[in-house]
């Protein structure tokens, strides 16, 4: 990560440097010869008009106009020629040509009306040819050329040392912001690396130790995460170690019982059959017991299989929760607790039936057994266009808050004692939870004690794979 973020900051600091320094260059050069290429055009047409005012084309000896033109090729460092209507050379500031014929593609164009100009970067020079023109009122005749070719070396040499201190300035600074950027990566992975050892630490079997990684916010937010993630790691695993002694214990009370029940009855002669029922219904009670115990911890196992086990069908959810309240009446009315059902409207939804009745008849159960007495019990069923509502709300005990987090992990118990004494083994609401989430549903739960408890379950009509 940190060679990542270097990389990344280098390229952002200094792209825009040599694109800069690039266009700055190309800029220079291109404005440079524009300029010029204009100073050389109006040089051009002054010469021109001074040639055909003074009739040097009569009298190509004039000194005041050769004098001109070698000033003016000196100061732009090149060489200047005069050329006639018939390609005779006039004067050549070299003093080379004089009173040659030029045989030259550029100056015949030029007699014919075309100007042009072109620029030899490889030796470094200017050519551009200028008309003499001499225009009356009802004619316009072309005289002659000035053949003009100028050395662009200053050009070229102002634009070599621009590019030198451009690239000493680019290196500088590709120095400084690679510096930059070597320790801002550093400080910006670093709370990473950090993170990495505490979370190390933590593999290594240090659980007590909370992640405390001090750098960016989002840093933070994931040291806290972790925290929160090792908080219920850890009242998971707590509460996994109580399950496994609470089941050993649920486990092996009924067997004891039975046990002992059994070698009172073989122990003793001449048993009355009032004894042998009474031993036999006590025997039978902890067989349920036992029963229950391992029905739970078997529709676990069950849930925790793919979803792809599901046996989708579309059934009437009011007669399914009929069903199940038709069973949890009994139980109802023996503690003494009001059973109420509100349906307010049909509802045909794509569920798995046993799954989902194991899911409300949790929920329901654990309301009769953890409400107070004379209480009461409502279930209601609603829908919509997309999803089905059961709610189930007592007049219980309620929940304390800060365990209302926890109340659908496996194996947790609010409360210990009273769980054990109602036969609870605290895998019910996990059991109920992943039934609804294997609907794609979801299930929420708003509590306070001695209050009451509300569970909402909201589920789709159409099953969705």
């Amino acid at each position: 990560m940190r060679v990542h973020s270097l990389f990344a900051l280098f390229l952002i600091g200094i792209l825009p440097i040599l694109f800069f320094a690039w266009e700055m260059l190309n800029t220079y050069d291109t404005t440079a010869f524009e300029q010029r290429k204009n100073d050389l055009q109006s040089q051009g047409s002054s010469m021109a008009n001074l040639l055909l005012t003074s009739g040097y084309f009569s009298d190509p000896t004039i000194e005041e106009v050769n004098t001109e033109l070698l000033r003016t090729a000196n100061i732009y460092d090149g060489r200047i020629l005069v050329v006639d209507n018939k390609l005779n050379i006039l004067k050549d500031t070299y003093g080379i040509e004089d009173g040659n014929i030029i045989i030259s593609e550029d100056v015949i164009k030029c007699l014919g009306g075309v100007n042009s100009i072109r620029q030899d970067k490889e030796n470094n020079f200017v050519e551009m040819t200028v008309p003499i023109t001499r225009t009356t009122t009802t004619t316009k005749e072309v005289m002659g050329v000035i053949l003009m070719n100028f050395s662009t070396k200053n050009i070229n040499t102002i634009s070599a040392i621009l590019s030198q201190k451009a690239n000493v300035l680019f290196l500088t600074t590709a120095i400084l912001i690679f510096v930059y950027a070597f320790f801002y990566s550093g400080v910006f992975t670093k709370p990473f690396i950090n993170l990495k050892k505490a979370i190390g630490h933590l593999t290594e079997g240090y659980m007590d130790e909370e992640v405390k990684v001090d750098g960016f916010y989002e840093v933070k937010q994931i040291s806290n995460s972790l925290n929160q993630m090792l908080l219920r790691i850890k009242n998971l695993e707590r509460s996994r170690q109580e399950f496994v002694s609470n089941v050993s214990h649920e486990l092996k009370t009924p067997i004891t019982s039975i046990k002992v029940l059994a070698d009172s009855l073989i122990m003793q002669e001449n048993v009355p059959p009032e004894l042998y029922r009474e031993f036999l219904v006590d025997i039978t009670e902890e067989i349920e017991r036992e029963n229950k115990i391992i029905n739970d911890l078997l529709s676990l196992v069950k849930l925790d299989k793919t979803a792809s086990e599901m046996n989708i069908t579309s059934i009437k959810i009011n007669d399914l929760l009929e069903l199940v309240l038709k069973r949890l009446r009994p139980i109802a009315k023996k503690n003494n607790i009001e059973l109420i059902y509100e349906s307010f409207r049909p509802v045909i939804a794509e569920v798995d039936e046993v799954k989902l009745s194991l899911a409300l008849s949790n929920l329901i159960e654990n309301a009769i057994k953890y409400n107070v007495e004379d209480g009461w019990v409502r279930v209601s069923l609603n829908a919509d266009h997309k999803y089905f509502y059961v709610k189930v709300a007592d007049s219980g005990i309620g929940i304390p808050e800060d365990a209302q987090d926890f109340i659908f992990d496996r194996f947790y118990r609010v409360d210990k004692a009273r769980s054990r004494g109602t036969g609870g083994t605290g895998l019910g609401l996990s059991i109920t939870k992943n039934a609804i989430h294997m609907h794609k549903g979801a299930i929420k739960v708003y509590s306070k004690e001695n209050e009451g408890t509300t569970f909402t379950v909201r589920v789709p009509i159409n099953y969705i794979a």
